[in-house]
């Protein structure tokens, strides 16, 4: 009885109630840093995420996507925009997070540098030259043309080219070149990757097409231009201008490298696990060693009392 009248009396008291009011604000700005969106509206409207195209050039599938017209231009509902990025930057993060590869694709001016910088910075494989068709669905012969490239590497370290003569040389290295600048950034990519992100689908139609034959999902960045039926991740926005595609790629490829982070850490702590399981197991094993290397030293102690007493018998016969 007096146990549950002190836990009473603490729970009246003031302190504890302070201390709930502090836990509870704690939780909910948790709560609220959880929900927070990676982009907000002010930031995609002044990157210019908003302007859409023409009218007579709009695809009726992006009807609910587009929020008025003015002066015969579409302009994109940014509140939709809003929500399907943080919804495709969740995806790509589970995604990164199992260790699969997102390849990365725009082939437009105003994309590439940007694209390639991006990809870059999160170790992923991005194409920004054209499109080799194919790429996906023929996968292996791909392959083939990336061994070769690294094959020509090989020969021109080890010195096999120096017997060979100007033109051959020089035929050899324009081929070199024309690979690196087609396959260099997917060299890396030994399997298909198990998603695409691509900027503008009107003009990457190949690749989607390709993607959607092999069930790889697709993360696109469509305009008011595009059919966004064949799109598993629609991000409603303005694919033309830069500070556009950089706002979206910034919040993705975030997305991206805080689940690449994770996977560092959950290997990590599967690592600390592991060796931790092993130490606990090798334990026992240890105390029984010590044990057995204890018990043949017990019966040599017993024997030293009885040589003693016989030695001590001998004695008083001999006198």
């Amino acid at each position: 009885m007096k146990d549950s009248k002190d836990l009473k009396d603490l729970k009246d008291s003031k302190d504890f109630k302070d201390s709930r009011r502090i836990k509870k604000k704690v939780n909910n700005l948790k709560n609220n840093k959880q929900k927070m969106s990676r982009t907000n509206f002010d930031q995609l409207l002044e990157a210019g995420c908003h302007f859409g195209h023409l009218r007579r050039k709009w695809n009726p599938a992006m009807a609910p996507y587009i929020f008025m017209e003015r002066n015969g231009i579409h302009i994109i509902d940014l509140h939709k925009t809003v929500v399907k990025i943080d919804e495709a930057a969740e995806a790509l993060k589970q995604i990164a997070k199992s260790g699969k590869k997102i390849l990365f694709v725009s082939t437009k001016k105003q994309a590439k540098d940007i694209i390639a910088e991006k990809a870059t910075s999160i170790g992923m494989p991005y194409v920004t030259e054209r499109w080799p068709g194919g790429m996906l669905t023929n996968f292996p012969t791909i392959r083939k043309a990336v061994k070769k490239m690294a094959n020509i590497d090989k020969l021109m370290a080890d010195g096999t080219f120096s017997n060979l003569s100007k033109r051959e040389l020089l035929q050899i290295t324009r081929q070199r070149a024309k690979l690196e600048k087609n396959l260099g950034s997917i060299a890396d990519l030994t399997r298909l990757p198990s998603a695409l992100f691509v900027v503008d689908v009107l003009k990457e139609n190949i690749a989607v097409r390709e993607a959607n034959r092999l069930g790889i999902p697709v993360f696109a960045m469509v305009d008011t231009n595009s059919d966004p039926n064949d799109i598993d991740f629609v991000i409603p926005a303005n694919d033309d201008a830069k500070d556009s595609i950089e706002v979206v790629l910034n919040a993705c490829c975030q997305a991206i490298a805080e689940g690449l982070e994770e996977r560092k850490a959950e290997k990590a702590d599967e690592k600390a696990a592991a060796e931790q399981a092993e130490e606990v197991a090798e334990k026992p094993r240890r105390t029984r060693r010590a044990r057995k290397d204890e018990a043949p030293a017990a019966p040599k102690e017993a024997e030293a009392p009885k040589e003693e007493a016989a030695a001590a018998e001998e004695a008083p016969a001999a006198e």
